[in-house]
């Protein structure tokens, strides 16, 4: 049986939190009421009840986290933050979804104290807990101390809607949690049957606790009141039941009534995403027992009732701190790889060196450098989407990650590219440094996620390995054209190409070292080693001078598998008396954030062909030509197709003289 009390502070904190809901949306003119009103006494409980939090230290390295995956329902996290003592004030509440306000539209990681991760794209918060739950088990396991695993042993809580669970990324995730057994997930499903076009009938009637049993997941199920409203003592119960560890992570079905006591709104579709309008909202007061004519009224006696979690917090960080104090003494080796796992050094890192005329695809030199690294580096930690021998990503002697251990090295993800972005987000949000891995043309499948890293500025790194047409007899569904263009228009994002071995363990290097979303893309075939290390070091400027003639006509700039060709027309160039210049621009972003003294320097002012097997429209912004790949592929021999869509010297050569006086 639950234990929960309820006294008349706790009663009226929850009518408050639905008043103001109402008031923020009606301020502002737009947003979505419904669900927060509804979700009011969940939020509550876990706030109050069962989240160990401290406001006044919000990263506090061992708390509870608290996902929101139903992002539109922000009013839902940004009440909770403020009546539990969270550094949101009520004039925040009132700046809801207006410029510069600390309470946007959707909660964004980064923007406001309390938020986790940047959830509205919906489901991507699901696939973010997971991430979460599994960096708490991975620091679990390598830290290796019973002593910490006592005190650091935290729950991620999410909340999830219809909407969520209808998104295809929620359900890659949520079996990829059961299978690894993720006891220290609680999923809670607000079940309200309302999305915006009507009832869910319309298009979602299959049976979610039937899906999530056979997904590995404890499963229960909080029936709604009679009168519609939460039955917040069953979920109370429910919710205690999921932390008895067993094994499994749990999903707890709750049924609710959007927009719970209006009297006309509540159980509406327009409920969701409009103002209910300042008649319904002083009916509803009224219900709630608050003052109607009132406006984002909040008692005081009631307010320092709820705030009581900022004494209970300091209580739980200080028993924190004494307890990494005693392990300091005892178990300094369990403390020394926790640092680790929550830091990566390169200082003893010893990379791979190739020589000049050694032939190795940029996927297996990016191999043998991931290798190098993650030997010293706990927290680099990742894996690929059933693909690990092929992106190269496959940690030697690692081991699978599995429920019964999760201090191995290798992350099999499954084929759930979607999924494993968003749950690279999490391990990133959990403290680790993710890696994950696939082929270039499906990161079209994670590109949401990838989107959200880099709003977040989340320091993931993406592997994407066959990455052109070079690989051949695939044929076109797996020859990525657009892709290299498409994900370089991601603000915050780089993509880095390197042309040979060399140059791919200095963008390892670099990445690693800017903290910074990422993507590698790397060649299947083989490539020649065109670099000293010395040379492939400017490669952390994202483009340089590789070969030059003191009298140049013409810069030729490539990128990855197409650096190599670029310098065979500069030796041929010159056999007929032509001077070019060749840059290897392994990365544009790295290079457009050098000075512009140094842009100009290696581009220099005569006229500029780019070559790179993708399309070329990007390139054209800044260069007089450009030979690359503006059609789909087809299955054939790769050199054969690359010579065909004029990646080769003679055409290279064709259109320098074209160019050229």
């Amino acid at each position: 049986m639950s234990q929960l009390q309820w006294n008349d502070n706790d009663l009226k904190a929850i009518a408050i939190s639905r008043a103001l809901a109402m008031d923020a949306v009606q301020k502002v003119g737009n947003g979505h009421p419904g669900t927060a009103m509804a979700l009011a006494p969940c939020a509550y409980l876990l706030f109050q009840r069962h989240l160990r939090h401290d406001p006044k230290n919000p990263d506090w390295f061992a708390r509870d986290r608290f996902v929101l995956s139903i992002g539109h329902s922000s009013l839902t996290l940004y009440i909770q933050l403020f009546l539990s003592g969270y550094d949101i004030s009520l004039d925040d509440l009132k700046a809801f979804r207006t410029k510069g306000s600390r309470t946007p539209g959707h909660p964004e990681y980064g923007h406001t104290v309390g938020v986790e991760t940047t959830t509205g794209p919906l489901g991507q918060g699901v696939a973010n807990a997971v991430g979460m739950a599994m960096a708490i088990k991975r620091i679990q396991a390598t830290v290796n101390s019973p002593k910490f695993s006592q005190k650091y042993d935290p729950f991620v809580y999410v909340l999830a809607g219809d909407g969520c669970l209808q998104e295809g990324v929620s359900s890659e995730a949520s079996s990829l949690a059961g299978h690894l057994g993720l006891d220290n997930l609680i999923l809670i499903y607000d079940s309200n049957n309302i999305s915006i076009d009507g009832d869910t009938d319309l298009a979602f009637s299959e049976d979610v606790l039937s899906r999530y049993s056979s997904y590995g997941f404890n499963v229960f199920d909080v029936s709604r009141l009679a009168d519609g409203d939460i039955d917040v003592a069953a979920l109370d119960k429910a919710l205690l039941q999921a932390r008895n560890r067993n094994g499994k992570p749990s999903f707890i079905r709750m049924q609710s009534t959007i927009a719970w006591p209006a009297p006309n709104a509540r159980n509406t579709a327009k409920s969701h995403g409009s103002a209910i309008g300042t008649e319904e909202i002083a009916k509803t007061k009224t219900l709630l027992g608050l003052d109607p004519q009132v406006d984002f009224f909040v008692d005081p006696s009631t307010l320092e009732h709820a705030q009581k979690t900022i004494e209970r917090g300091a209580s739980l960080f200080l028993n924190w701190q004494q307890a990494i104090q005693e392990l300091e003494g005892s178990e300094p080796e369990s403390i020394k790889r926790l640092r680790s796992l929550l830091s990566v050094d390169l200082n003893h890192v010893t990379f791979p060196e190739w020589k000049i005329g050694e032939t190795i695809s940029t996927r297996k030199a990016s191999g043998k450098t991931l290798n190098s690294i993650v030997k010293g580096n706990l927290g680099l930690w990742g894996g690929s989407a059933d693909l690990s021998e092929s992106n190269s990503t496959f940690i030697e002697g690692g081991g699978a990650v599995s429920k019964e251990n999760f201090s191995n090295a290798n992350i099999h993800f499954g084929i759930r590219e979607h999924a494993m972005g968003a749950i690279a987000n999490g391990l990133a949000l959990g403290g680790l440094r993710p890696y994950v891995a696939t082929f270039l043309v499906f990161s079209d499948y994670m590109r949401p996620a990838v989107r959200l890293s880099s709003l977040m500025n989340l320091p993931v790194v993406y592997v994407w390995t066959h990455d052109s047409i070079g690989l051949g007899e695939d044929g076109p569904t797996h020859q990525p054209i657009e892709h290299l263009s498409a994900l370089r228009l991601i603000p915050n994002f780089s993509v880095a190409r390197p042309a040979d071995a060399n140059e791919t363990a200095v963008v390892w290097k670099t990445a690693l070292k800017k903290s910074q979303p990422i993507g590698i893309s790397l060649s299947r075939q083989d490539l020649p080693v065109v670099t000293d290390i010395e040379t492939a070091l400017l490669a952390e400027k994202g483009g340089y001078i590789l070969a030059d003639s003191p009298q140049y006509q013409l810069t030729l700039i490539a990128t990855g598998s197409e650096v190599s060709l670029a310098l065979d027309a500069y030796a041929k160039l010159l056999e007929k008396g032509i001077q070019v210049r060749v840059v290897s621009m392994p990365c544009l972003e790295w290079f457009r954030s050098e000075p512009v003294a140094y842009q100009e320097e290696v581009l220099g002012s005569k006229p500029r062909i780019a070559i790179e097997a993708g399309s070329s429209d990007l390139w054209l912004s800044f260069c007089d030509a450009a030979i690359g790949v503006d059609q789909f592929g087809e299955s054939a021999e790769p050199n054969m197709l690359m010579k065909e869509r004029g990646l080769n010297v003679e055409n290279v050569i064709s259109r320098v003289l074209d160019l050229l006086p």
